[in-house]
């Protein structure tokens, strides 16, 4: 059953919605250049760092952020500014990240004359890391950003699709003009090199995205305060064991991490496999323009599912289209450009529809257990929360990089340098591109449906979740009013 409908007063205007949306456009630009396969085929076949060294970087980080997000979380909750304790983040962090940005792409080219692989490692932990600190420092505060900017969930939807619906735009254009790029570098149409595609776009990324991201800091306002008090970073840190639907959550995008090795071996199987990078710009695009439109259809959708029954229908879907792709593939998946794209097409035409919701849905699902610790402590600690989201979306991209990229020479695919050339080019093995299609298209399905369960045990729905939100309008209303006649926290 649906949720309960609230009549809610609107507290963000257009403006800020838009700039909030902006700002979540510039932040994507730069990372989808680290997203998926990109990262490990940047590394691996760019840099000409060894699987198994990216591969252990990237494991070693995605473990390190179990702890470092919800920490760097309960420090951010403990900030207390004129500005509020999210903003001031959000108004520093661009100019370093910036700078981060362009120096982790900058490495082939910096190191152009070394020999030495180890020195490439080097650099490579080095600039990762410090672009991974001030990418989380950016990251936790901005969607945090979603529940505190107004305490109305109507608002916060509004906010939610806005960030994802121009950042899926504009952000996109990333991906858009690396493929292109790539191709072109490879087919010898221009003279700048694969090293190069990437420095562009992270020089791009670094001044016009991080300009944007910065919309953030400056165009918006914290409309749901904390209590003067300032929680120790310990106590900030224990919220997340004492919030039962959030550790659901963290539970259920733990498990399902590994679903991610989707977006790793389809960067390999359209580069590696089709041996055409920009195959995935015409196979997505029905899929794409058909997802922007699913924005409009999430209202209806919400009157007839809760969240959590809309995020169980999304896996059983994914897990059935990808199993029947799969087997229709199989005759042609290497073979047939023509007749792979149709089936593709089809695929993401029907995924887009759940990706657009899953981009919105999750996110209010955390603003929700976010009112519920309110409701249930006094206290809010969205940033801590919320690094659950900043932490999810890195453990899925470290933990399903890491492994991919480990997985390739056991799959039977390796890159070595062209002695005429100098360009990496790949070898394969006799069953290498099966493997491939089965990691692109069916094996990720299988691990990812595993994260129903715990949603079955899920009950921040329905009746209950609508009383704990009128429950705490009151609240907020006394709360008001003991503050204007001189009592009681401001809040």
């Amino acid at each position: 059953m649906a949720d309960t409908k609230i009549k809610e007063t609107r507290y963000v205007g257009v403006k800020e919605t838009l700039a909030y949306g902006f700002a979540n456009a510039g932040q994507v630009f730069g990372y989808n250049l680290v997203a998926g396969g990109y990262l490990s085929l940047f590394f691996t076949k760019v840099f000409g760092i060894p699987a198994g060294a990216v591969g252990t970087m990237i494991l070693i980080l995605g473990i390190w952020d179990t702890v470092n997000d919800p920490l760097m979380g309960s420090v951010i909750d403990k900030t207390r500014s004129r500005y509020g304790k999210l903003r001031p983040y959000l108004m520093l962090v661009p100019l370093p990240l910036s700078i981060c940005t362009i120096m982790l792409f900058a490495g082939p080219e910096i190191l152009a004359d070394a020999k030495s692989t180890t020195v490439k490692i080097v650099y490579m932990y080095i600039s990762y890391i410090v672009w991974e600190f001030f990418y989380t420092l950016g990251d936790v505060p901005f969607w945090s950003l979603s529940t505190a900017i107004s305490p109305s969930p109507i608002d916060r939807t509004r906010v939610i699709s806005s960030a994802r619906f121009i950042s899926g735009i504009l952000g996109g254009f990333a991906t858009t003009f690396l493929v292109v790029m790539m191709d072109l570098s490879n087919s010898g149409a221009w003279k700048i090199t694969l090293s190069q595609d990437f420095l562009i776009l992270a020089v791009i990324a670094g001044t016009l995205g991080m300009g944007l991201f910065s919309l953030a800091g400056f165009k918006t306002k914290e409309r749901v305060v904390q209590t003067e008090k300032e929680p120790s970073v310990f106590e900030g840190f224990k919220v997340l064991f004492k919030n039962k639907p959030l550790l659901l959550i963290i539970i259920a995008n733990v498990i399902g991490s590994l679903g991610g090795l989707a977006g790793v071996f389809q960067t390999y199987y359209y580069s590696e496999v089709l041996n055409l990078n920009s195959a995935v710009l015409w196979i997505n695009l029905p899929g794409t323009i058909f997802g922007f439109l699913t924005y409009l259809l999430i209202p209806k959708l919400k009157k007839k599912f809760d969240n959590r029954q809309i995020v169980m229908l999304n896996l059983v879907c994914r897990l059935v289209t990808g199993a029947l792709v799969f087997v229709c593939g199989l005759s042609f998946y290497n073979s047939n450009v023509l007749a792979v794209s149709i089936l593709l097409m089809i695929q993401n035409f029907i995924f887009s529809f759940f990706n657009t919701i899953n981009m919105i849905i999750p996110t209010e699902m955390i603003g929700d257990t976010v009112d519920y610790m309110e409701w249930k402590t006094g206290q809010r600690n969205e940033a801590v929360s919320f690094s659950v989201l900043t932490f999810i979306g890195k453990l899925t991209g470290s933990v399903s990089t890491s492994i991919g990229t480990t997985l390739l020479p056991i799959i039977g695919l390796s890159f070595v340098e062209d002695p005429v050339s100098g360009a990496s080019v790949a070898v394969k093995g006799e069953h290498t591109d099966l493997w491939i299609w089965a990691l692109f298209i069916l094996i990720p399905q299988i691990l990812g449906f595993i994260s129903i369960i715990p949603y079955f045990f899920y009950d921040l729905k329905g009746e209950k979740l609508a009383r704990i939100r009128s429950e705490l309008k009151e609240r907020r209303k006394q709360k008001t009013k003991d503050v204007s006649q001189g009592g009681g926290e401001n809040e």
